[in-house]
């Protein structure tokens, strides 16, 4: 029947077919200035790779793909139909697309490339606007690497399955697969992020390095994995060890999923209770060193969950900043009005220097010096703190921008707002990241002195900036009561970090409205709120998808 009611009219048309990467003037800037002492080759390479994923990333396939990823959620199977237990979890295909996808365009792949890391990162960084949920097994299969090479056999063995660009799913004997998945599970339910509480245990076996664990993990993650890191009691203390999905000889290891975590968000992605009764293990580094042997994996999953909620928050400012472009209200575009301008400029600026963070963490892994290493130790924490925690409050703006039509499902915000907050819990809550940047800065100088550097780089540039760095200072100098004041200190080592990025790289419009907003205090409790002496329009023009 044809409508005669009404016509459609000023609404926004479907932000489909775009370029996710070379749109993005923030991202793309960053990265040829971290490649700029990269070979010719490389540089090439690199934005060939970008380009081709962020064109993929914008496409209607794979938006397809997250609406029936996010739409239909895994599946677990305990038992097949005669009663034989089977412990698998049924993922509809669009999963496997996605998974197969990033997998294809080497995001498990970071540890052996010339700018691996950076080029890495800025792919997870695309491609995570098109569905963050797979982005789970990705992270962990990239980090598992460091972990294994405690090992170095076991490193040989499973590192070029690891950092294959191919994705086989099912289960099967790891020697028969191209290419594999990581999961991990860490925690248990008395003790949570307190891992030394655990009480899984490890017997060890008559041959070298294996053993039976007993035992339970109260989050696993991404269950039908191949391989999972673990960590258990050993008679030498808290050990890590590898547990395998399925053994060398074909047979299923001990492997029983309890239930399936019905989360807020990160739906796509399944979560597990697991049991061990006779799990087969094989031990990762020393007996009792099981800390300091995953340390590396956890440092390489909490920039992952920094480089997560960037992408989440530049996908929420691209699409309010689409609709603002194309809907108008009370005679002009929503973008060219003083208090949307405002509202958008203020979410422009977070998102920018989320998106710089997150590539100078990058760069540093990728030097691989001394001195990086230290300013890792200290930048890592402090960033997956602030930026995570400022991914929720951004997103829900960005869907206010779209009023009505954005609290709507058919958005897509509405997932960006439930996948918002798990960042900032995975790998460490809030607490967490601050207690460890305590511990760095009372037995790891060079962490500071390193820090410290960096920030210095910008020294002079920006009145505001000079004058937050001298109030952290008084900060780091006042010990009494440090750990109370903990969060304080991290947000504001973030802040001038970010503001130090800005300040050298950004434009001047920029790094001024970033300085007086975040830095000069002048700024109010909501976004929308910066000064109007700023240039909010050349903000806001930057934010614009380019092209």
């Amino acid at each position: 029947m044809a409508a005669t009611t009404h016509t459609v009219s000023n609404q926004a048309p479907p932000l489909v077919g775009y370029e996710v990467y070379l749109g993005d003037r923030a991202l793309t800037e960053g990265v040829e200035r971290h490649l700029a002492d990269a070979a010719p080759g490389v540089r090439d390479e690199v934005r060939r790779e970008l380009t081709d994923l962020g064109r993929a990333a914008g496409s209607a396939q794979a938006q397809r793909w997250a609406r029936e990823a996010d739409g239909n959620p895994p599946v677990l199977r305990t038992h097949d139909r005669y009663g034989h237990r089977i412990d698998e979890v049924e993922f509809h295909p669009a999963w496997h697309r996605l998974l197969g996808h990033a997998v294809g365009a080497g995001l498990t792949d970071a540890w052996g490339r010339p700018s691996g890391h950076l080029r890495r990162t800025a792919g997870f960084f695309v491609w995570s606007q098109a569905e963050a949920g797979h982005g789970c097994p990705v992270s962990m299969t990239h980090a598992a690497v460091p972990a294994l090479r405690a090992d170095p056999e076991l490193a040989a063995q499973w590192e070029p399955l690891l950092t294959a660009h191919v994705y086989e799913e099912g289960l099967r004997p790891p020697a028969d697969k191209a290419g594999v998945l990581f999961g991990m599970a860490m925690t248990e339910k008395q003790g949570g992020s307190d891992v030394r509480a655990n009480t899984t245990s490890a017997v060890a076996l008559d041959a070298s390095g294996e053993y039976l664990l007993t035992g339970h993990k109260w989050f696993c993650s991404a269950p039908m994995s191949d391989g999972f890191l673990v960590l258990a009691q050993a008679p030498g203390g808290l050990t890590c060890f590898l547990v395998p999905r399925v053994l060398p000889d074909g047979t299923r290891n001990a492997f029983a999923v309890q239930r399936l975590k019905e989360k807020l968000g990160n739906r796509s992605n399944a979560s597990a209770e697991i049991e061990f009764d006779g799990t087969w293990a094989r031990r990762v580094g020393e007996e009792g060193r099981g800390v300091r042997t995953v340390i590396g994996m956890v440092a390489a999953t909490r920039m992952d969950c920094v480089t997560g909620s960037a992408a989440l928050m530049r996908q929420a400012l691209t699409q309010a900043v689409h609709h603002a472009e194309h809907r108008s209200a009370f005679g002009a575009p929503l973008i060219d009005q003083p208090l949307m301008r405002n509202v958008l400029a203020d979410l422009a600026l977070e998102s920018e220097a989320a998106t710089a963070l997150t590539l100078r963490l990058a760069a540093a892994s990728d030097a691989g010096t001394e001195q990086e290493r230290a300013f890792l130790r200290l930048a890592v924490p402090a960033a997956k703190y602030w930026v995570t925690k400022r991914c929720t409050p951004m997103v829900a703006e960005a869907l206010e921008c779209l009023g009505g039509n954005g609290y709507v499902e058919e958005s897509g915000l509405p997932r960006l707002l439930r996948e918002s907050p798990v960042n900032s819990i995975w790998e460490g809550s809030g607490n967490v990241q601050s207690l460890d940047v305590l511990r760095a800065l009372q037995r790891e100088p060079r962490a500071l002195n390193a820090f410290l550097r960096e920030i210095g780089l910008a020294r002079g540039a920006d009145h505001r900036l000079d004058a937050a760095v001298r109030e952290l200072f008084t900060e780091l100098a006042d010990l009494e009561g440090i750990e109370g004041r903990a969060r304080r200190v991290v947000e504001r080592m973030a802040l001038v970090l970010q503001g130090s990025l800005l300040v050298r790289f950004a434009p001047s419009q920029v790094a001024d409205a970033f300085c007086a907003s975040r830095l000069g205090g002048d700024w109010g409790s909501a976004f929308g709120t910066l000064p109007n002496t700023l240039d909010l329009a050349a903000v806001v023009a930057r934010a614009r998808i380019a092209g």
